[in-house]
């Protein structure tokens, strides 16, 4: 991941690289959103490890910060005769480009008012320094 915005815009990103950069998601957070939408339904957290090739844990870590970032829901199914297990399955992906949009436009609106703050406070002509010419 860069670390400055021009080395940014001169990297060559893709679309999945946007969960990456809104909400500070790993590559195998990646992978995992990529295989719940190939999937098409519901998927355990035992599929997705088996699926992604790594440990349960390393899989269910994955789909908590999917979570917690908004992108998948988690639904409780319940056994016939007690008890339940959860399945996991990506949001919209257009609700979840229209939040990633509203959070790229406050991200927009905000550093605008920093630089203009950055050039109110810079470009008084008391704080320039003159250079002479000989």
């Amino acid at each position: 991941m860069p670390d400055s915005m021009s080395e940014m815009l001169q990297q060559d990103m893709q679309c999945e690289g946007l969960l990456e950069c809104f909400h500070s998601l790993k590559q195998i957070d990646r992978e995992v959103f990529q295989i719940m939408n190939e999937s098409g339904e519901p998927l355990t957290v035992d599929e997705i490890a088996e699926e992604v090739d790594r440990e349960r844990s390393t899989a269910y870590r994955s789909v908590q910060r999917l979570m917690q970032a908004g992108i998948v829901t988690k639904q409780q199914v319940n056994y016939d005769q007690g008890g339940y297990y959860h399945v996991y399955l990506p949001r919209n992906a257009s609700e979840v480009a229209q939040e990633m949009q509203r959070m790229l436009n406050d991200w927009y609106a905000q550093m605008g008012q920093l630089i203009g703050e950055f050039d109110e406070k810079y470009s008084d002509e008391s704080n320039t320094v003159s250079i002479m010419q000989d």
